[in-house]
């Protein structure tokens, strides 16, 4: 689960999603793209809804699976986020407005989402959940879930801490009413055995993430582990220890091309890695099944694509896909 990273890419992706959603498909007349599909079908219009977006690593690599799916199923899709959940409403809105064949969401505040995708329901479009809300996709509509259980990588993350020698952690909160990241602390905190307290920081301002990660580690020498939960505020996480003089072994959730890097250096200890670029890819993929074939992979149950440790042990294996922006 990843909340956000930077304010200002955000507005932009807002602003971009929306005239994405109000824009046409491509052109061409209906045989033109009945053709194209290679199936008889029609072109398929679909609209992904996050709460987070461009600028933010994680989910640049949640889009290019979304775009490759895409590209081979010859889905036209459209992409828009806010982290506000009334206004991550408003765009799946404007997604049933448009009309679309097929809604994938996120559900990191599944609260503020329920109305409108009861509303998605009532116009008979299918809705795929990715990342975050898995134990409520299914009540609130969602044909599939596509993710990681947060808990479950959670106590992965906490038996990897303790592994590595930490006994009185942080765990860096960058989102507060994020359910996700709750849940991978809650979980980290299962397994642990030492100590583990959340501490929140505001994350759409790096600086000050540094400056609460400092302070607190210059205020309890004591603190010998720093687990964020997402790859950027690793590399924050990092400089504030460097800062405070703190010997504290830094390790996250999720990864991108640096975070490889920092990994087979040694100054990240482990990422728990939830595969975005599947949950983007299988997404897309799995409206185009239902809509072609009445599939539902599950059977029922979320789909997991993660977690996985990636520790320096196995870092340098994945460093082609990181490079590349997959992984």
């Amino acid at each position: 689960m990843r909340g956000l990273f930077k304010g200002a890419p955000i507005a932009a992706a807002v602003l971009a999603g929306a005239l994405a959603l109000g824009g046409c498909s491509s052109s061409g007349g209906k045989k033109a793209e009945e053709k194209a599909t290679g199936d008889g079908g029609p072109r398929l219009k679909v609209a992904m809804v996050t709460h987070s977006g461009p600028g933010d690593t994680f989910w640049d690599i949640v889009q290019k699976g979304a775009k490759a799916a895409a590209a081979k199923d010859n889905v036209d899709l459209l992409y828009s986020a806010d982290p506000d959940g009334g206004k991550q409403a408003q765009l799946v809105q404007t997604a049933i407005d448009q009309k679309v064949d097929g809604i994938i969401v996120t559900l990191a505040k599944p609260d503020a989402l329920k109305d409108v995708l009861g509303k998605a329901a009532a116009a008979k479009i299918p809705v795929v959940s990715i990342n975050s809300g898995a134990e409520v996709s299914a009540k609130l509509g969602a044909l599939v879930h596509f993710g990681q259980d947060e808990s479950v990588a959670g106590e992965a993350a906490g038996k990897e801490l303790a592994r590595i020698g930490s006994r009185n952690a942080l765990c860096v909160v960058h989102e507060q009413g994020n359910v996700g990241l709750e849940s991978r602390c809650a979980g980290a905190r299962k397994t642990f055995g030492g100590k583990l307290q959340n501490l929140y920081v505001p994350g759409t301002d790096m600086p000050q993430v540094k400056s609460a990660v400092t302070a607190k580690l210059q205020a309890d020498k004591s603190i010998d582990g720093l687990l964020t939960l997402g790859a950027p505020f690793a590399a924050t996480a990092v400089d504030a220890a460097k800062d405070a003089g703190s010997t504290a072994k830094v390790a996250t959730f999720d990864m991108n091309k640096d975070l490889i890097a920092s990994i087979k250096s040694g100054a990240i200890w482990f990422a728990v890695d939830q595969q975005p670029y599947l949950q983007g890819y299988e997404a897309v993929d799995e409206l185009w099944l239902f809509k072609r074939n009445g599939n539902v992979l599950g059977g029922g149950r979320p789909v997991l694509t993660g977690p996985a440790i990636v520790t320096k042990d196995n870092a340098a294996s994945l460093a082609e896909f990181a490079n590349r922006g997959t992984r």
